[in-house]
């Protein structure tokens, strides 16, 4: 089992290999002074829990001796073996307040969440792909009500912790990394992954606003890359030796696919739903709700950079050169 050590500070990497193309998921145990604590849960399922308890068993470690969960963000590859874990061993859990409502599923928030998508996907003209999206996402109020953790969830104020707490929306917008500036660690959940770009996906905030989740992102790389990390420990993937440069790869991915949209715009394909067909072709159908956030993203990105300009016909957006 791999083991990181630097000075006081211990983590143990839970790597759990997956057939898709986030290729491992990823989770920790950092052991600091006399606290344990587990940063992000994985998946339900048996490979997970399995891996937890052999890393803990080949560094003379139990279930019972973890005291606390810290949570990166809500998304169910990080959050699967909460209740699991609170049910045997009672410890605190402890994440970002925007996490809570979509953890616990609270009803009013995910209805606000559905009207969101209904709107988005109707100002981007997606017509009945847009529609068959939202069904589901109705469909799925009822069907995954049960899945709500039980766990109850602390806000970071009250955990007892030697890292500090980043903001980095963007990829979701309760996303939180945690950095000990001593020893340059950072526990970056999926700010960023060595061999793939991490999606920033269109979400609402709290009350139902959209927000601009491409730049949040971008801000998100940056503010990570400049605090220079020895060691990015992500939530898939490898883990990271060379932060910097890689945010300076992914900042240009975004400048570069920016440009190709810009083309298609000056081509004459002008609003997001368009786009999405255009640009992504098979894609579109197969992984509608990413290549949306992907295309409305990068027109956010387009348009702030004063490349784009937008005006409302019928309802819908039409992007055009400035």
């Amino acid at each position: 089992m791999l083991k990181i050590k630097k000075r006081n500070h211990t983590v143990y990497p839970i790597i759990v290999p997956v057939s898709y193309s986030l290729k491992s998921i990823n989770f920790y145990l950092y052991q600091s002074g006399d606290t344990l604590a587990l940063i992000d849960a994985g998946l339900n399922n048996e490979e997970c829990w399995n891996a937890l308890l052999e890393t803990l068993k080949a560094n003379e470690f139990s279930l019972q001796d973890i005291t606390q969960i810290l949570l990166t963000h809500h998304h169910v590859d990080h959050v699967g073996l909460v209740d699991r874990i609170v049910s045997e061993h009672p410890i605190p859990v402890y994440a970002h307040p925007y996490s809570i409502p979509r953890l616990k599923r609270e009803r009013d928030f995910m209805e606000r969440r559905v009207e969101f998508f209904a709107t988005l996907y109707k100002e981007a003209d997606c017509g009945e792909a847009g529609e068959t999206q939202v069904r589901y996402l109705k469909n799925a109020l009822q069907k995954n009500e049960k899945k709500a953790m039980q766990t109850d969830v602390h806000s970071f104020d009250q955990a007892r912790m030697d890292l500090e707490i980043m903001e980095v929306p963007g990829h979701a917008p309760d996303q939180v990394s945690f950095f000990h500036a001593e020893t340059g660690l950072l526990f970056g959940g999926d700010l960023l992954i060595q061999h793939i770009s991490s999606n920033a996906l269109a979400e609402p905030d709290f009350e139902g606003r959209r927000q601009r989740s491409l730049l949040q992102h971008m801000e998100s790389m940056k503010k990570a890359g400049s605090l220079e990390p020895t060691t990015v420990y992500s939530g898939h993937g490898e883990i990271i030796h060379n932060a910097p440069a890689l945010v300076e790869t992914r900042l240009m991915e975004i400048e570069e696919k920016a440009d190709k949209l810009k083309h298609l715009i000056n081509e004459g394909v002008m609003t997001a739903n368009a786009l999405a067909k255009t640009y992504y072709e098979k894609r579109y159908s197969t992984q509608f709700p990413l290549v949306m956030s992907e295309i409305i993203g990068h027109l956010d990105y387009l348009e702030a950079k004063e490349r784009v300009g937008k005006e409302k016909q019928a309802g819908v957006w039409h992007y055009h050169l400035t």
